[in-house]
């Protein structure tokens, strides 16, 4: 089967499938022949997204902190469509602060969503996979999670604790045939980089031009390509590690950042 196509035939759940990065993984599967449950807790986007698909996209809501109502999704998603053969963990939020000034709220708010979210869809997820002896997971995590910034410090370490718990959930289920790997973005066009753009000196052409050039002053290198990640090049990463092209790949952990943590 074609590259185009290979998907073809398949069951995926998407979160944060709404904007950004979730919803360029919803069309880049769709494209290449997948069936997609496509979820959100904005109810209205993830319904304008799919109406781009047809039948191919079903969106639904979805509060991923919630781990009954994913218990729930995840039940109904195989009674209505059938096995689900690959799940991506997209949600995310960013809450940035220096760490003395940041409070109980943003901290939690921080983990409920990218580290709990990802525990209760992988765990309902897998829990089925194992059963079939089959299944691809991916988790979205960022580069972050790998080195230190100035100001993440709830998102890095909730991003760090995702793709950890990646691994170690892809260690107990390889056996059964089961894989999981994370894929970590630098700095991407979507709309949580465009805000903080906003709040810096000089707006968006100076912020993009920052992280291109990188920031001595606050220890941060820049990207060695010269160009910020557009989200079908995270979507695209995505959909290779679900593909039968990454069968032999699991517990891996794929930077797409255009070289910017000068990662070994």
């Amino acid at each position: 089967m074609s590259p185009e196509r290979d998907l073809a035939g398949r069951l995926a759940l998407v979160t944060g499938a709404a904007r950004g990065i979730g919803a360029a993984v919803v069309e880049v599967l769709a494209e290449r022949g997948a069936r997609v449950i496509a979820t959100d807790a904005d109810a209205t986007a993830v319904k304008a997204l799919a109406a781009r698909h047809g039948d191919q996209v079903v969106p639904r809501t979805l509060d991923v902190t919630d781990a009954t109502a994913v218990e729930q999704a995840v039940a109904e998603a195989e009674r209505t469509g059938g096995p689900l053969d690959i799940v991506v963990n997209v949600a995310g939020i960013l809450r940035g602060a220096a760490v003395v000034d940041l409070d109980d709220a943003d901290w939690a708010a921080v983990f409920a969503v990218n580290t709990n979210g990802v525990f209760h869809v992988s765990r309902a997820a897998a829990r089925r996979m194992k059963e079939r002896g089959r299944g691809s997971i991916v988790t979205v995590a960022s580069n972050a999670a790998g080195v230190p910034r100035s100001g993440m410090a709830a998102y890095a370490a909730s991003k760090a604790a995702a793709v950890m718990f990646t691994k170690c959930l892809g260690l107990e289920v390889a056996p059964y045939g089961v894989r999981c790997n994370t894929v970590s973005p630098g700095s991407t066009l979507t709309d949580m980089q465009r805000a903080m753009w906003e709040r810096s000196p000089g707006g968006e052409h100076a912020g993009r031009r920052a992280v291109i050039d990188g920031d001595l002053a606050s220890y941060r290198t820049g990207i060695p390509l010269g160009r910020i990640a557009e989200p079908t090049d995270v979507a695209h990463a995505v959909a290779f590690l679900v593909s039968d092209r990454a069968r032999h790949i699991t517990l891996h952990d794929l930077y797409v950042d255009g070289g910017a943590t000068l990662r070994a």
